[in-house]
């Protein structure tokens, strides 16, 4: 099973609080970051793309980096790690993705790929003029359909005449093109965003969920491997869970109950605003905006968090990769370069899942 890491692009990770470690997004903390991952086994790290922040008291992912141009810089500091870019598909033509893709692929010698990110937070969008509207809550898996449909000619021949509803190619070339396969992550929980990963994606990217409790997604891994054995693909689930760890179960859950003493209420609120802006969703939507920005725990996005001793987590972990379609867990952290450290030292030389990965790099 691999491991990445979620790195923080956005000020203050995953933590929508002001109680949470305060810090803006820079290069040298994701350089610290990757490179520490990347000397702890990690197998890849993820930057996200995010356009427009929550606002609230803790100006919650108001500062942000860019996504390709952060990777750009790390795959010319790492040597091994696998680095994933974001791309939101309503920002930038697929043909400048191919060569950008193309280029970051020549900087980290092959270990370069892409996080298909289809769009659902209207703001991010609306304040550059570039949201197209209500249908496209309904139209955005087939925007990105065509829109991965061109990324994957260019790569694989060079060349695309693509002619689609959304996009309209003409003779457009690529050369160079990547020197190893590109893979692809997408992020959908819905029936629909599932199909599409199915269809298109290497791996797709889910939020586990609840608190210690490592096996929550299995119903979600389980519609991937249906939608994919449809499909006729070999696509698994890369699965988000955050890490606060410490000494003692006890310790640990005391820094969880103070971050969410601190919960960002206001923030809070701008996220479930943007997540219910679909009036076509219905209260039981499976979506990842919806997951995300539900009420009972949106200070850390209702993601899956594991919460306790060193050795608690790492046997959560182990669980985690019982579930079948697990191909891998993206970790964050409340305090990254912390977090990194127990899980280097402390967490990970206990996890069963990892002993084979651990002795084959040495």
């Amino acid at each position: 099973m691999d491991i990445g890491v979620f790195i923080p692009i956005g000020n203050n990770g995953w933590l929508i609080s002001t109680s949470s470690p305060q810090y803006r997004p820079t290069f040298e903390l994701n350089k610290q970051v990757v490179q520490r991952a990347e000397q702890y086994c990690f197998d890849f790290a993820l930057s996200m793309i995010k356009l427009r922040g929550f606002g609230g008291k803790s100006e919650f992912w108001d500062h942000n980096l860019e996504s390709f141009t952060l990777m750009a810089g790390l795959a010319a500091v790492t040597k091994r790690i696998q680095l994933y870019a974001s791309v939101a598909v309503l920002t930038i033509p697929p043909a400048i993705v191919a060569r950008m893709t193309s280029t970051i692929d020549s900087i980290s010698g092959g270990r370069f790929g892409v996080n298909i990110v289809s769009g659902w937070a209207k703001a991010e969008y609306e304040q550059m003029g570039l949201w197209p509207g209500e249908e496209h809550y309904n139209k955005r898996y087939d925007y990105s359909t065509e829109y991965v449909t061109i990324l994957r000619e260019l790569w694989e021949t060079g060349t695309s005449n693509f002619k689609g509803r959304y996009f309209q190619m003409e003779d457009c070339k690529l050369s160079p093109r990547p020197q190893a396969c590109v893979k692809l992550v997408c992020a959908g929980q819905s029936p629909r965003g599932i199909e599409f990963g199915a269809g298109h994606g290497d791996y797709n990217f889910v939020a586990a969920k609840g608190i210690n409790t490592p096996t929550a997604h299995s119903a979600t891994n389980q519609a991937m491997a249906e939608a994919a054995g449809k499909a006729g693909r070999d696509v698994g689930n890369y699965v988000l869970f955050m890490v606060i760890a410490d000494e003692t179960d006890e310790a640990a859950m005391a820094k969880w109950r103070h971050y969410n003493d601190g919960a960002d209420l206001a923030a809070m609120g701008w996220l479930a605003g943007q997540a219910n802006a679909d009036a076509n969703a219905n209260a039981a939507d499976s979506s990842t905006a919806r997951q995300t920005a539900a009420p009972t725990g949106a200070v850390n996005f209702n993601m899956g968090t594991l919460v306790g001793s060193y050795a608690t987590v790492a046997r959560l972990l182990d669980e985690c990769a019982t579930v079948p379609a697990t191909k891998g867990i993206m970790l964050v952290f409340d305090d990254f370069m912390i977090g990194l450290e127990q899980f280097g030292r402390r967490i990970q030389p206990l996890m069963k899942c990892r002993q084979g990965k651990l002795k084959a790099v040495g």
